[in-house]
């Protein structure tokens, strides 16, 4: 049960939801883990009922500013950081193009796209100087294919490009040790999603052939594997987590 000992984890989008599966997985692994979110309440509480191994820090992921600021806190904390889940992200409304506003589009693009950027940016020289480390980059099914049910065109053009920069920093920088994989759910049981789900109208374990939507601890599961040692040899690949939604 120490997959991770010794290794300091930055995870965004943490304070619920799929985040916080990864946060509670990453501790009971035995990891350091670095939590952000821009819920300060949830993010502090969990922080708390997770121990002396986590910390939390209030975090906008589209500002460079605020990346800088808890990479410093985290090093001072736990040491130089050798984990990144890039967790945070919004789905947006779910519209066609017609009905998609520019502010929106940019919006999402903001989270899911130029915070997956500052943070690869913000992390990488803590873990060119530790010798090494993960990036694990959530993108989505919609990062895979063009998925008209529960997306718009900014959702599928942010994860799109998650998976397109997972794979570029994974080539550059695989000569310091560090890899870079993209994780791709399809419908998991948290907030966001069923939210999103429902305003598709609902019935969405009917389009999954092992008929239900995902636990976030499935997920978790995944991102655990890519941070650990075990993937030590995988690196610039699309790991799909959909129970097969996309497989035919």
């Amino acid at each position: 049960m120490c997959r991770l000992s010794g290794k300091v984890a930055v995870i965004t989008g943490a304070a619920q939801g799929m985040g916080e599966a990864h946060a509670r997985v990453f501790i009971r692994e035995g990891a350091s883990v670095i939590l952000t979110d821009v819920n300060q309440a949830k993010g502090e509480a969990l922080a708390r009922k997770l121990g002396d191994k986590a910390m939390f820090v209030t975090h906008d992921v589209a500002s460079a500013a605020d990346w800088a600021t808890v990479i410093a806190l985290g090093e001072a904390q736990f040491g130089r950081v050798t984990v990144l889940v890039n967790n945070a992200g919004v789905i947006g409304p779910v519209q066609d193009l017609l009905s998609f506003s520019e502010d929106d589009f940019l919006k999402v693009c903001a989270i899911n796209q130029l915070g997956v950027f500052l943070g690869m940016k913000a992390v990488l020289p803590s873990m060119i100087a530790s010798g090494g480390g993960s990036i694990v980059n959530i993108s989505s099914i919609a990062g895979m294919l063009g998925t008209r049910e529960s997306s718009n065109a900014a959702y599928c053009a942010s994860k799109w490009a998650v998976r397109g920069m997972s794979k570029l920093i994974a080539a550059q920088h695989g000569k310091d040790g560090i890899r870079v994989n993209s994780v791709h759910p399809g419908y998991i049981l948290t907030p966001m999603m069923v939210a999103a789900t429902d305003a598709e109208g609902g019935g969405a374990a009917e389009a999954i052939p092992l008929g239900r939507m995902a636990q976030p601890e499935e997920v978790s599961n995944v991102v655990l594997f890519l941070a650990s040692d075990e993937a030590s040899f995988v690196s610039g690949a699309e790991h799909v987590v959909d129970g097969a939604m996309i497989a035919g």
